[in-house]
């Protein structure tokens, strides 16, 4: 309330502000269009506030501004005498510094504590000012009988009422503490209640013992044992004895004590989650940008093969930027081969690389790191910080997915053991009545593909934090883009998740031998669909390989060898090795014909390794036959397999003479016309064909 151009105003804050408003802020513009009630300033611009004319509000709301706030005229005078009152600035930065002890703590006065004793310190230092100007005053006038502190006390119970300070309301109290104030400063309108002059005196000697006692494990001692003990030692020591359990329960708590017994009692692990700075972190907009990867409880209930309660795990990856569940495997141990068919999974559904991957540092992972797969999957992966699940975000999906799907079903197996709510725990007694109902293992991993769809299905948690088109967590993740995320190939499927054989494997006569979790497995390289390579065998057969196979599908393999330098180099893709069966009766059409092409085929091929053996003898002069001896013949082949070879080696320069005259005759027969133009015919072919 104030006067504008003479006339008395009221302000909006006045009217509208509180909880119990004068008038609502719409009554009053409404009223002020009807013109019932008079604004005179708009509350427009920097440092305006608007006005409106006191008498012009209709008689009810002026009842209610003075039953709320009084009569004009005194509101006035108290809005004088509070002009009267500077508050002290360096009365208020004093207390807001100030600290004392408090059950051994340093403490700061509370907000409350601070006005008060900004406000008193205003007030004496105002009525130090009054106080001289009526001494100057009294001595100019001749130096008068005045009651000066009479004067003051009445000034100080006046602005009791306006400013409601707490300085004492006795004239001499008030003297002595004015007088205090002049040769003390601040301090002295402290309380004595402050600075533990009731409350628990624990001096540092002293709570070095308590620290001392809390953090003992022989004996463990609770807290009223510590009590009794640190009482039973203090007269001996000089120390002040405790006077309750509870206030030395309350100096245990207090922040600056507890870490220092904190990981005696509960583990230094748990020091360090309770008070080191934690990070805030923003998670990834991009799909793909982030992975998790972890192995979890699968929490639903199953019978085996015996009908006996069991549970299982699995191990999630999951994209960081949508919540999606990409890919997982049902183990009952979180291992390597577990995370290699999540892994693959999820790069196959994705049918991209994920920019990192983070994930705990179990064995399993540890195996993944030393085999190059997480190297090959991602640019970037590492370990989250152990025993913090905190930095764990793929923990809190878990945990709502527990929560808002694996919930719904009865044979739920609640979430952690942790858990403080009911509802949170299964019901025992409703699964042990019907555990003849329970998943078995297949249905299990059935219930568990329809519960993970569920999830992907549901809307993503940002749709209703940021207030954007509502969309699931599937569609978020089809429809974002990662341009530093490659498209996977099939050859990077090859390099990620193909496995590489222990050991070097051996081409043999037999194919190649792979044995992978104690089977053996036989390959060989193919030319045609079933039919095999003879020309590659003949320049490979007893190299040694290095093997990949696809742990999961074992239609092929690849054989690659090792360069001087140590890298691999494809060779081949080699096919199971062709089984045939022994017996007739049992052999499938086309089996005998393969029999036989591949005996005309063995043929050829000891003629082919004999040609070009015997090439290098003449060629170096070594041949047998050079030195007036013989090469040995082939064994078990017909005898034009060894004249073929003879031949070819240079043996004999010809043909061998046939004097049998059917045959010579069945072989004109056999001679066409363009044979006579195109092959030469030996002179004794001629006589006899003339003779006959």
């Amino acid at each position: 309330m104030e006067y504008y151009n003479k006339t008395l105003c009221v302000t909006f804050e006045e009217l509208t502000g509180g909880c119990s408003p004068v008038i609502a802020p719409a009554t009053l513009r409404q009223n002020m269009r009807r013109g019932n009630i008079q604004c005179v300033r708009q509350g427009k611009g920097e440092g305006n506030y608007a006005l409106y004319v006191y008498q012009s509000l209709p008689v009810k709301y002026r009842n209610m501004f003075e039953t709320k706030y009084g009569k004009p005229a005194d509101v006035l005078k108290a809005q004088e005498m509070r002009g009267w009152v500077k508050e002290d600035g360096e009365a208020r930065a004093f207390y807001e510094a100030f600290e004392y002890d408090l059950n051994g703590i340093q403490t700061r006065l509370s907000k409350k504590l601070i006005d008060e004793y900004t406000m008193n310190a205003s007030i004496l230092k105002l009525m130090w000012e009054h106080m001289n100007q009526l001494t100057s005053t009294t001595h100019a006038l001749g130096g008068g009988k005045r009651d000066l502190w009479g004067i003051v006390y009445a000034q100080s119970e006046k602005l009791r009422e306006v400013t409601g300070h707490t300085l004492p309301k006795n004239l001499a109290r008030l003297k002595e503490k004015m007088q205090q104030y002049k040769k003390g400063g601040y301090e002295v309108l402290i309380s004595g209640k402050i600075g533990n002059s009731n409350t628990l005196k624990i001096t540092e000697e002293a709570g070095i013992r308590l620290i001392a006692l809390k953090r003992n494990r022989v004996p463990v001692l609770t807290d009223a044992q510590i009590f009794r003990q640190f009482n039973s030692e203090a007269e001996e020591k000089g120390w002040k004895p405790l006077r309750s359990l509870r206030s030395l329960t309350l100096w245990f708590a207090s922040p600056a004590v507890e870490p220092l017994w904190h990981d005696a009692v509960f583990g230094e692990m748990s020091a360090h989650q309770r008070f080191d700075r934690r990070h805030r972190t923003q998670l990834p907009t991009m799909r793909d940008a982030l992975w998790y990867g972890d192995g979890t409880k699968l929490n639903l209930y199953y019978r085996d093969e015996d009908g006996k309660v069991r549970t299982t795990s699995v191990y999630e990856v999951i994209d960081a930027a949508t919540e999606t569940f990409l890919g997982f495997c049902i183990s009952d141990t979180e291992d390597y081969e577990a995370q290699y068919l999540a892994y693959r999974m999820a790069i196959q559904v994705s049918g991209h690389k994920p920019y990192e991957i983070v994930h705990d540092n179990q064995g399993g992972h540890k195996k993944a790191n030393s085999s190059g797969m997480l190297d090959k999957i991602c640019r970037v992966h590492r370990t989250t910080a152990p025993y913090n699940g905190a930095s764990k975000t793929i923990e809190s999906v878990f945990g709502r997915f527990q929560q808002q799907v694996l919930h719904k079903d009865w044979r739920f197996t609640g979430q952690n053991v942790t858990a403080k709510k009911d509802s949170s725990r299964p019901n025992m007694e409703f699964i042990e009545a019907n555990k003849d109902q329970l998943y078995t293992l297949e249905e299990l991993k059935a219930a568990y593909v329809k519960a993970r769809t569920e999830w992907n299905e549901m809307i993503h948690s940002a749709a209703n934090a940021t207030g954007t088109v509502a969309k699931s967590r599937w569609q978020m993740y089809q429809e974002s883009e990662n341009p530093e995320t490659p498209v996977v190939t099939p050859s990077d499927m090859v390099d990620m998740f193909w496995v590489i054989c222990d050991r070097l494997s051996t081409f043999t006569s037999s194919g190649i031998e792979i044995t992978v979790k104690g089977k053996k497995r036989v390959y060989e390289v193919m030319s045609a669909p079933g039919v095999p390579d003879m020309e590659w065998r003949r320049t490979h057969t007893y190299q040694k390989f290095v093997v990949k196979y696809d742990p999961y599908d074992f239609s092929s393999i690849r054989l690659y060898w090792k360069d001087k330098a140590g890298e691999l180099r494809f060779e081949r893709v080699a096919e199971p090795y062709i089984v045939i069966h022994r017996a007739l009766q049992e052999q499938a059409e086309g089996e005998a014909a393969f029999i036989r092409a591949q005996q005309t085929a063995a043929e050829q091929n000891r003629i082919e390794r004999q040609v070009a053996a015997k090439a290098i003898e003449y060629a170096e002069g070594v041949a047998p036959e050079q030195n007036g001896l013989t090469t040995p013949k082939l064994k078990g082949v017909r005898a034009d397999v060894q004249r073929q070879i003879d031949r070819r080696t240079r043996r004999y320069s010809r043909q061998p003479e046939e004097l049998s005259l059917g045959r010579v005759t069945k072989r004109v027969s056999n001679i066409d016309w363009l044979d006579l133009d195109e092959q030469p015919v030996t002179i004794e072919m001629k006589k006899v064909a003339g003779k006959l």
